[in-house]
């Protein structure tokens, strides 16, 4: 069960780190928080973190700021105002020289806000507040069908290991089994746990062409796994641990 227990995990310290930075009281020196325009611009849609704690954003939601800030999967976070879907937002914004932010360098510029940034963000711009809450609801096992799993050896072992989503299913270089499941909880809106057994980087392509007759893609996703790579993905009741916007105001123009 690692896949539901690491979004668990996650959750849980999600949780216990904002309340911890709800004692922080950072501001940032420089920070401009402003509705996107209605056509999105030209930028586009992304959250990028710099050396120094600086954060831009362009064109995002509440939620899929808290998504990228606390790298929440979208269907974990609950509740909310309607604004948080459908108001868009351009964020950039600098720590103080004070802040320990101000001496943080990221991994990459798509490295999530540090605790003191997510403080800075959201609980001082956003007035966000939230909850953890314990749901029953269905999950997924991913298991192997009878004849073993149909995956090729990665075409280059040196290739950035990655599952990446298609019009109508998702290819796989170099990837993981547990790389899958997360791309697979995505999709479908509902963990997955990787209960394959099957170890090792592998090469797949699961594709299916659009349903005239307007099946579900969910059927058709579920189908071409299991026909095109030789695992299946079984329903079985599960606990998931969700985060629950309690409230938030939208920020001010600056």
């Amino acid at each position: 069960m690692r896949s539901l227990a690491v979004a668990s995990l996650t959750v849980l310290a999600w949780c216990m780190a904002f309340g911890q930075e709800a004692a922080i009281k950072p501001a940032f020196e420089v920070a401009s928080v402003k509705p996107a325009p209605p056509d999105g611009g030209t930028m586009g849609i992304g959250l990028s973190t710099y050396p120094g704690g600086r954060i831009h954003a362009t064109n995002y939601t509440l939620r899929q700021l808290i998504h990228d800030a606390y790298n929440l999967e979208m269907y974990l976070i609950l509740g909310g105002p309607h604004w948080a879907d459908d108001d868009r937002f351009d964020v950039e914004a600098k720590p103080p020289a004070s802040s320990e932010s101000s001496k943080w360098t990221p991994v990459n510029f798509k490295s999530p806000p540090n605790p003191e940034m997510r403080q800075m963000l959201l609980a001082e711009r956003f007035q966000l507040k939230v909850h953890a809450e314990t749901r029953k609801e269905p999950v997924y096992s991913l298991v192997v069908v009878k004849g073993g799993p149909q995956l090729k050896a990665p075409a280059s072992t040196t290739a950035q290991p990655f599952v990446s989503f298609l019009p109508h299913g998702l290819s796989g270089k170099n990837a993981t089994i547990d790389q899958l499941v997360e791309r697979l909880g995505r999709a479908l809106g509902r963990p997955v746990l990787n209960h394959t057994g099957v170890q090792g980087n592998f090469d797949f392509l699961i594709d299916y062409p659009p349903d005239d007759a307007g099946t579900d893609h969910t059927v058709l996703l579920l189908g071409a796994i299991q026909e095109q790579i030789g695992l299946k993905l079984e329903t079985q009741p599960g606990a998931v641990d969700v985060i629950v916007i309690d409230s938030a105001e939208k920020p001010s123009g600056n």
